[in-house]
């Protein structure tokens, strides 16, 4: 498939709206038939939303889609001093699936820190606290033992991390993209102009050594997710590109591993951002994917 157009980022935030969660302003955003079946799509750490745009006008031919820029991140509500949780954020999920009325059985498109709120989405589908239709995972940390992460987050994880966030910049962003991004498909300067917009506002750089506390917090859910994962009932396909230092060739040999039935695709040359780096491919093999259901 030919590159995908995207859609342009003021065009983007312009479609956006808000929605109060706990005295915090998030933005969200929806496109598709309202009586289709819902795609929630959840962004990863440090981006937003705005992830999915390569992806947004096709998949909205069929589904209902729903997103947010999760607390923390994006256009949304940044505050500072807040015990940022993976557990929250799939309270804001269901949340907004519960501002928008959905009561249908959700499909999830996942990314990166997003994986890790799908898993705790999946455990709660299993406990009949949601209910979840598919589960579609790109690159991201689904087992910490197999998480690989880079030099500036484990330093925002250490007593250096207050200071570290507060010199996060533009050109720290594009370094660490730069070595996680594959070898022929390297974000432009105008992506990274647009993914340092969404970091940047509210002080975004601030809250990062918060946010960062998912790492540890996976450690801790680990078994819970993992048997939400092996319990079976539930579509799931890993589609990963191989690239990744994070959690690429590797992180999928684990899931083959660990998952029964494992229904994995991987990108050859790709690294960390499959839908902004192949967006076409990921597009098919989600397409595919669901033609299985």
């Amino acid at each position: 498939m030919s590159a995908l157009p995207g859609i342009a980022l003021a065009d983007w935030r312009a479609q956006g709206r808000d929605f109060d969660f706990r005295g915090h302003a998030l933005r969200y955003w929806t496109a598709g038939p309202v009586d289709a079946e819902p795609l929630l799509l959840i962004h990863g750490f440090p981006t937003a939303s705005w992830d999915w745009h390569y992806l947004w006008a096709p998949l909205s031919q069929n589904y209902r889609l729903i997103a947010c820029d999760m607390l923390g991140f994006g256009d949304s509500a940044k505050p500072r001093g807040h015990a940022y949780s993976l557990l929250e954020q799939a309270d804001v999920q269901q949340a907004l699936l519960a501002h928008l009325g959905i009561q249908a059985p959700v499909h999830v498109l996942a990314h990166d820190y997003g994986d890790s709120v799908a898993q705790e989405l999946l455990a709660r589908h299993h406990e009949q606290r949601i209910q979840l239709a598919s589960c579609v995972f790109l690159n991201g940390g689904l087992f910490p033992e197999t998480h690989r992460p880079v030099l500036v987050q484990k330093l925002l994880l250490s007593p250096l991390g207050p200071l570290l966030g507060k010199l996060f910049n533009r050109r720290t962003l594009a370094a660490n993209f730069a070595k996680i991004f594959g070898p022929q498909s390297q974000p432009s300067e105008e992506e990274l102009d647009d993914f340092w917009r969404l970091i940047a506002p509210n002080d975004g750089p601030g809250v990062m050594h918060r946010l960062i506390r998912y790492m540890p917090e996976r450690r801790v859910q680990r078994e819970r997710w993992l048997a939400a994962m092996q319990q079976g009932g539930m579509p799931l396909r890993l589609i990963d590109g191989a690239f990744d230092p994070i959690s690429g060739a590797h992180m999928l040999a684990r899931y083959r591993e660990l998952i029964p039935a494992p229904d994995t695709v991987l990108l050859d040359g790709i690294g960390h951002y499959p839908q902004i780096e192949a967006p076409g491919q990921v597009l098919d093999h989600y397409l595919a994917f669901r033609q299985t259901l």
